[in-house]
């Protein structure tokens, strides 16, 4: 495990406000922050803030961050880019009042999945994307809690790619994210456990 430096990355869309202190970075998202390609609402948002370093085949990064939203869309996780219409953002985000872990992928257009995860508020969430062969592994947890599955997704074995902690506030200008990790860690060995 290789805890990466907060300033060894470079920002897609610069934020509000960024604050490196002894517990992590905080960092203030832009009202109407977001990422996202044309499906469905017939929008291209690509002002994210995604601080993104180099991200090699088999190996997987991993992201910390304190869950505390309170408005429509706010969301955090970690974000990883091959270009411009190709990436992935998976994370936690608030949808119609409660909190839900999720992924969009996008290949040149968005799609979304949520699951609700009412009991991670006010808690330590974890996010991992492990790069293997053709394939982006995304799994979360809760505090020491065991993983849970999110999304596998297509990825170019070949492909430059780039991953780190992201957050975007879509509805509001006064989102501040705590993120207590950014890391570098050994592939998932299989995708299943039993494996």
């Amino acid at each position: 495990m290789t805890d990466l430096d907060w300033n060894s990355g470079t920002w897609t869309t610069t934020p509000t406000r960024v604050e490196v202190a002894a517990d992590g970075m905080r960092v203030t998202a832009a009202e109407g922050s977001d990422a996202w390609r044309t499906t469905s609402y017939g929008f291209v948002h690509d002002t994210e803030h995604a601080l993104l370093a180099p991200f090699a085949q088999d190996t997987a990064v991993e992201v910390s961050f304190r869950l505390d939203f309170a408005a429509q869309f706010d969301q955090a996780g970690l974000f990883v880019k091959v270009d411009e219409a190709t990436w992935i953002k998976a994370g936690v985000e608030r949808s119609d009042g409660e909190d839900s872990l999720g992924a969009v992928v996008t290949r040149g257009v968005s799609d979304w999945s949520l699951s609700p995860v009412s009991g991670w508020h006010g808690r330590l969430v974890t996010m991992r994307a492990s790069r293997s062969g053709d394939a982006l592994t995304i799994r979360a947890r809760v505090d020491d809690e065991p993983w849970r599955m999110v999304r596998v997704a297509p990825l170019d074995a070949d492909a430059a790619v780039t991953a780190g902690p992201m957050c975007c506030a879509p509805s509001r200008g006064d989102l501040t994210v705590l993120f207590t990790a950014w890391r570098s860690v050994a592939a998932d060995a299989s995708l299943h456990p039993d494996d």
